[in-house]
């Protein structure tokens, strides 16, 4: 629990110097230049962007045993390598609602293969004046074709 103490107290100075906290999340399986554009894109909304990152046993839950391809440690470097993402957090649960609840972004924002009633705490941040955004999709990138080639090679 102490991290969500930290996450707290973070977003809750970031909050104090005026800055907008942005949040999106996912499982950011083999990062692509989709992912690339929905964090850029991302980050545009707002001062700080932050991610939620599904873990690997997240992953397994939501994908199926032979996800991810690549461990919770590298996607969360390679994300932050991106240069867009000020803070990464691995979380265990299949959605990221805690992670909403304890972060009040003031921007959530999934990608275009969502629809308002299917992002999970989109209600709670609107409900609190907050707004959320949806990112289209970058055509002709996806981890699940980027596998399925893999596998045709």
């Amino acid at each position: 629990m102490d991290i969500y103490n930290n996450i707290s107290k973070e977003c809750i100075t970031w909050k104090k110097a005026g800055k907008k906290i942005v949040f999106t999340n996912g499982c950011f399986d083999l990062l692509h230049q989709g992912h690339k554009d929905l964090l850029n894109a991302s980050l545009s909304f707002g001062d700080i962007l932050i991610v939620g990152l599904n873990s690997d046993i997240s992953v397994k839950m939501l994908k199926g045993e032979k996800r991810p391809i690549q461990s919770e440690k590298l996607r969360k470097k390679k994300i932050i390598e991106t240069g867009a993402v000020l803070r990464v957090y691995i979380f265990d649960d299949l959605t990221p609602i805690k992670l909403i609840k304890i972060i009040t972004p003031d921007i959530l924002v999934k990608g275009g293969d969502y629809k308002l009633d299917q992002i999970v705490g989109a209600e709670y941040v609107l409900g609190y004046g907050g707004e959320v955004k949806i990112v289209p999709l970058t055509p002709g990138y996806s981890t699940t074709d980027q596998i399925e080639k893999i596998k045709r090679q």
